[in-house]
């Protein structure tokens, strides 16, 4: 018959083993579905894709948020249910107001500076992204060139308005001789 001591001993070794078996399987588990089920090999590299995309989508996002500042809006996403029944982004939208401002070629070529950027600062932009920097240029190029006349026009009436002060100046000097 066994002793006390040997009792104890075994008790002790059985307890460690099941410790042992019970934290080996909280290990290997994995991912579950909704229902506590283990998931599938194929499902779990799915889950990981899943998790990437999500991760991508929302960096590129971000991107435009970040860059764009006033000119943005908040991101909206398109969302897929994974295997475990959880929702991950695998689409995403940042409005972005690559309009000119009416009036102000300043302010424009400053704001489409500031959109170009926006829209060209995920690490691969889209060919949407492409499009609204293109868009954005065309306004910045329209507006570079409106401040230009405008500087032209400036220059020139100053120019006149100098010949002018000028004529001013030297008739009185002109009619005293």
């Amino acid at each position: 018959m066994p002793s006390e001591e040997q009792k104890a001993h075994a008790s002790e070794t059985a307890q460690a083993s099941e410790e042992t078996d019970s934290s080996a399987s909280r290990e290997t588990t994995g991912p579950t579905r909704p229902d506590g089920t283990p998931l599938a090999p194929e499902e779990i590299q799915y889950l990981e894709q899943l998790k990437q995309t999500d991760r991508e989508v929302r960096q590129h996002e971000m991107a435009h948020q970040t860059v764009g500042g006033p000119y943005t809006g908040g991101a909206s996403y398109e969302y897929e249910v994974g295997p475990d029944g959880k929702r991950y982004a695998v689409a995403g939208e940042v409005p972005i107001d690559y309009g000119p401002v009416p009036g102000n070629p300043t302010a424009t070529i400053e704001k489409m500076q500031t959109v170009i950027a926006a829209a060209l600062a995920p690490a691969e932009p889209s060919s949407k992204d492409i499009q609204v920097a293109a868009q954005a240029r065309q306004y910045l190029l329209e507006a570079k060139l409106e401040a230009a006349r405008e500087q032209s026009e400036m220059n020139a009436a100053r120019s006149a308005g100098e010949a002018t002060t000028e004529e001013v100046t030297t008739m009185p000097d002109e009619q005293a001789a």
